[in-house]
């Protein structure tokens, strides 16, 4: 692939992480529990994305096996989205976003094992600057920690954090195929729908998750209608395109400026106010964001090894 084709990919990915860094305000707007939220964010997308998928079918050349590992990497995001959306209710939605966007470290380095993207020092480089950027940010070197519960909001948010790196992992693989971004996206938004259904009628109330409310409210409901259509339509189509055509480096590092504009969205539209030390962290992500897209790059092992061989 081509430096050009590279660098435009990596700004579709970027398009589709401005998209989805609206999908914590919109869940606030909804008025909503995590349960609720998250599972209608899903199902509302599901119309627009059968639609597009029709459309694009003659494309599909997907075999049946590698359309259920979408949809189960769909299933994984499920505890991802419950996770998330319960970080956001007790530590904010600046702070629940970026350490659920840890994710990067772990795609990073399991990318490099699994398969053999090595990382070149731009990348290497940016890897302790995120790490001490989300530390900032996290407001651990604050004298009066930011949120509801901070414990129970860390919690939530390594838990997504733990589910969004692998759920970004195998939802790459399932794409292999190159198959319109639409038809994979669908696959995997019915499985993280059914997964959030049945996460939401289980009786969570011990670990603080109230069970899902299937009764529509409105206009409570008309946000998550837009949330659905902006975010899990357009902005994760945009990065279900970008995820294999890109090493999982680079779309990590794109979907990373998620986090930093929902700290500005929360600023902006929610009255949240970061600390001195998380804007500082907010700057290094933003640093390490534009380091990887200028200057990033992974080499498949299969390259590096031809290269060897010759």
């Amino acid at each position: 692939m081509s430096v050009v084709t590279d660098r435009q990919v990596m700004l579709v990915a970027l398009g589709g992480a401005v998209a989805i860094s609206f999908s914590p305000v919109l869940y606030v707007y909804s008025d909503t529990n995590p349960s609720t939220g998250a599972f209608f964010r899903m199902l509302y997308a599901l119309p627009a994305l059968a639609l597009l998928a029709y459309l694009a079918r003659n494309r599909d050349t997907r075999t049946t096996r590698t359309r259920w590992i979408a949809f189960g990497a769909g299933a994984i995001l499920a505890p991802d989205m419950l996770s998330y959306h319960s970080s956001m209710i007790f530590i904010g939605i600046g702070i629940a976003t970026l350490i659920g966007n840890s994710q990067v470290i772990i795609v990073t380095l399991v990318s490099w094992r699994l398969f053999g993207e090595r990382p070149n020092p731009a990348i290497l480089f940016s890897l302790p600057v995120v790490l001490g950027g989300l530390a900032l940010i996290s407001g651990i070197s604050d004298s009066e920690p930011f949120g509801v519960n901070p414990v129970k909001g860390v919690i939530f948010g390594t838990a997504a954090a733990f589910f969004y790196s692998t759920f970004l992992i195998v939802f790459r693989y399932s794409n292999r195929e190159l198959a319109p971004a639409t038809n994979v996206q669908l696959d995997a938004t019915a499985g993280a729908a059914l997964g959030l259904l049945i996460l939401g009628l289980l009786p969570l109330q011990s670990i603080s998750i109230d069970p899902i409310h299937l009764q529509p409210t409105w206009p409570g409901h008309t946000w998550l209608i837009l949330l659905a259509l902006m975010c899990q339509v357009g902005g994760w189509t945009a990065i279900a395109y970008a995820l294999p055509r890109l090493p999982a480096a680079h779309t990590s590092f794109a979907i990373l400026l998620q986090p930093v504009l929902t700290i500005i969205w929360g600023v902006i539209l929610l009255d949240e106010s970061p600390s001195t030390n998380q804007t500082v962290g907010i700057l290094l992500v933003l640093v390490a964001i534009i380091t990887v897209t200028i200057y990033g790059s992974a080499a498949p092992y299969r390259t590096i090894r031809k290269k060897h061989d010759c």
